[in-house]
């Protein structure tokens, strides 16, 4: 389904060059953090003086020990491609054992994998790591209800702790999840569950756990969120990224199947890159069958089924001027919700829900065959069919996956703290990436929402050099300017390779790719 990133390992990433990069770093740095500073986990390289920059957007913290394997920018292009490729495979396993577990059987669960993991909707989201890695959810799901079942207290600890795993990748779809739980646990005391003693204290370990994790990761994020006013999502910022029900007629241009069928339904909607939502029409035709006939209980499946509605409406967001659409009174009455800003991530839940229906169809379809692989293979076959990436214009033969730009030459070694030149969107993205070799402390960084005081250091030194950046980068410490000439076309800095610098205390000099000042 990504052919030919595994021949491109450590070379290519996936999607486009945005965001890969600096979730590559920030994986990196949670490696490098978990080694050698864990008391001061959260207290990155990026965005220096600020504290907490970490938390300036999803750490990934789970991911961690993976991050501490080897070094560089070549090592963490190289683990980023792999956990991609493992998130991939993680949300395919655990969705497959979920609906194993709750009756759809062996072909049921090929589908179910293939509908949560390969939905047409995570084309999308593949340069968004924490979006993508999602597999704990399905898969703490299938150790909660099986240890349950089956009174093993071992088997619930496992699925908080995978539960608290998740939730360590991420508030995005952390928060989802944490809801969820409460949700199901209120439904299930509801309906008289009353769980045995061992079952009960695993349940409290792991509820501890769980508290646990989510304590210690909330701390930095309210902490951002009391410095830095600017983090914290408006009603219209979150009206921008909220949609209509037609996004759900609309998959990503990247798609292989229905990408030019529906290319005006793209062109109605205002973001596109997070409200192309279409579920797949074989997803849609399975879960009809379910709710028809199905292998599940009619009750379950018709629960299942109003919990994929409720999900889908939620994720719509809400709109001014409008009634009170459901993520509005969530936006504004729970807790955590002000963090997001982009509802349409909810559909993650609306997906392995439409997944767990489709299994369902797929084993009741199945069962009344004399051939049920053939059948299961047919269907996995469709639903991977609707969710492929593949593009045969222009001779590519896969989704796009463009080569990383490697470090410049000239750059290492140099004193810090560094601010890298030109400051762009393109620039401090590759900055970041660039700082895994030793992690000095720069002034650029990338993250969900712009630090005022970045800012402001981008309009102080756009003459740079002359004398007021100069003082203005000696007052804050910064010991090493580089210019990168590549990058710096068309913006301020074009020149600054060129401009004397006699009587300005600094000195310069030409290192390989980039051009260094040195301040005095």
């Amino acid at each position: 389904m990504h052919w030919p990133l595994p021949l491109h390992i450590g070379r290519d990433v996936p999607r486009d060059l945005g965001d890969p990069l600096p979730q590559a770093w920030q994986v990196a740095w949670d490696g490098h953090a978990l080694l050698h500073q864990p008391l001061d986990f959260f207290q990155a390289n990026v965005f220096w003086p600020l504290k907490n920059s970490l938390a300036f957007s999803d750490a990934l913290v789970g991911y961690a020990p993976a991050g501490a394997i080897g070094s560089g920018p070549h090592a963490a292009i190289v683990r980023y491609d792999l956990l991609f490729l493992f998130a991939y495979a993680l949300a395919f396993l655990g969705a497959y054992l979920l609906a194993r577990e709750l009756g759809a059987r062996r072909v049921g669960g090929f589908v179910a994998g293939a509908a949560f993991a390969y939905a047409p909707w995570r084309l999308e989201q593949d340069g968004h790591l924490h979006v993508l890695s999602s597999g704990g959810i399905p898969l703490c799901l299938f150790l909660l209800v099986r240890g349950y079942r089956r009174g093993s207290g071992r088997l619930v600890l496992a699925g908080w702790l995978v539960a608290a795993w998740q939730l360590s990748l991420g508030f995005s779809l952390g928060l989802q999840l944490a809801y969820l739980l409460v949700v199901l646990a209120v439904g299930a005391l509801a309906f008289g569950w009353r769980p045995a003693r061992p079952v009960l204290l695993a349940s409290a370990g792991g509820l501890l756990a769980f508290a646990l994790v989510a304590v210690l990761l909330a701390r930095p994020y309210l902490e951002v969120g009391r410095d830095h006013p600017e983090s914290k999502r408006t009603d219209a910022t979150v009206a921008a990224f909220s949609g209509w029900p037609r996004m759900y007629l609309a998959p990503p241009g990247a798609n292989t199947v229905w990408s030019g069928a529906t290319l005006e339904q793209r062109r109605r909607l205002k973001f596109v890159p997070e409200q192309t939502l279409f579920p797949g029409l074989a997803v849609v035709a399975l879960t009809i069958v379910c709710l028809a006939r199905g292998v599940y209980s009619r009750r379950f499946r018709w629960w299942l089924f109003a919990g994929v509605l409720a999900c889908a409406w939620l994720a719509l967001g809400f709109h001014d001027g409008s009634f009170p659409w459901p993520y509005e009174l969530v936006y504004h009455h729970l807790p955590g919700w002000q963090s997001s800003r982009t509802p349409s991530r909810l559909n993650t839940l609306t997906s392995l829900g439409l997944a767990l229906l489709a299994a369902g169809g797929a084993a009741w379809i199945a069962g009344r065959v004399r051939r049920p692989w053939l059948v299961g293979t047919v269907l996995t076959a469709c639903v991977l069919a609707e969710g492929a990436g593949f593009s045969f214009e222009g001779g590519a033969r896969g989704p796009a996956h463009p080569t990383v730009p490697p470090e410049p030459a000239g750059q290492l070694g140099l004193a810090d703290p560094q601010l890298h030149l030109p400051m762009s969107r393109e620039g401090n993205r590759r900055y970041a990436l660039w700082s895994t070799y030793g992690f000095p402390r720069i002034v650029n960084g990338r993250a969900s929402f712009q630090p005022t005081l970045t800012t402001q250091i981008a309009g102080g030194v756009a003459g740079f050099p002359d004398r007021r950046s100069v003082a203005r980068l000696q007052g804050l410490g910064v010991r090493t300017v580089i210019l990168h000439p590549s990058l710096a076309a068309g913006t301020v800095w074009r020149a600054a390779g060129r401009k004397p610098v006699s009587g300005l205390p600094l000195t310069r000099e030409r290192r390989g790719d980039v051009v260094v000042f040195h301040l005095r």
